[in-house]
């Protein structure tokens, strides 16, 4: 598994940080979700946080997690996987049936395809809308102008079961603006699913009510390099 990693104590340490950050917004910690990142890690990575007792992950590719998940499930069943990556509308029927919550819902059409999916296969995993906060143009999301709008189709027009949003603020910026105006978008809509923050900003996030905080590399070490492969 290459660097020694004490799985047990990343996942302690987090949570630690998890419950100060909850009691100093007044919030209760069980209200947020620690969702462990395991993108380009091994297996063997997230079987042993498997052990130590974490329950809910995150992959970025559907390939990726195809390899790696159906083997971790059958041992550990009561697992909750997330795709937090870009989602191609020609893997949404291996997407619907692999993963248990998907985060990056961000374009009609691949509404539409979701739709059609969970009406074909009966399975309907909750959905959170990925939110561009800083309208970057390399990275998904719907942009904040036409986000009202795209919520109402997924809720009204495809009956998705939209849960919450989603947002990866820009590296550069202050955190807190974008967790904001992610609360504030979630709010209109009466929205209470809020996936936001990461292993360098995760308590600000739970400062700005994030039920989800996605952590990779305060759980895993640093993380080997991508792959030329995409899905």
């Amino acid at each position: 598994m290459g660097e020694k990693i004490d799985f047990a104590a990343n996942l302690a340490n987090v949570r630690a940080k998890i419950a100060e950050a909850a009691s100093l917004a007044g919030r209760d910690p069980r209200a947020v979700t620690l969702v462990a990142v395991g993108k380009a890690h091994p297996a063997e990575r997230s079987r042993a946080a498997l052990t130590a007792g974490q329950r809910v992950f995150a992959e970025n590719r559907v390939q990726e997690a195809a390899a790696k998940w159906p083997a971790l499930k059958e041992q550990f069943s009561d697992t909750v996987l997330h795709l937090i990556g870009p989602l191609q509308t020609n893997k949404v029927k291996q997407a619907v049936a692999l993963f248990d919550v998907i985060e990056t819902l961000d374009r009609p059409r691949l509404a539409r395809s979701l739709a059609t999916e969970f009406d074909r296969s009966g399975r309907q995993p909750p959905c959170f809308i990925q939110v561009n906060s800083g309208a970057e143009p390399q990275k998904a999301g719907i942009p904040p102008q036409e986000a009202d709008a795209f919520i109402a189709a997924c809720v009204n027009e495809f009956a998705l079961p939209v849960a919450g949003l989603m947002c990866i603020p820009p590296a550069a910026d202050e955190p807190s603006l974008h967790f904001a105006l992610l609360r504030e978008i979630a709010g209109r809509h009466g929205l209470t699913g809020l996936s936001m923050g990461m292993s360098a900003d995760y308590e600000i996030a739970i400062a700005f009510g994030a039920t989800h905080i996605r952590v990779g590399t305060a759980i895993f070490g640093s993380r080997p390099p991508l792959t030329a492969n995409r899905d």
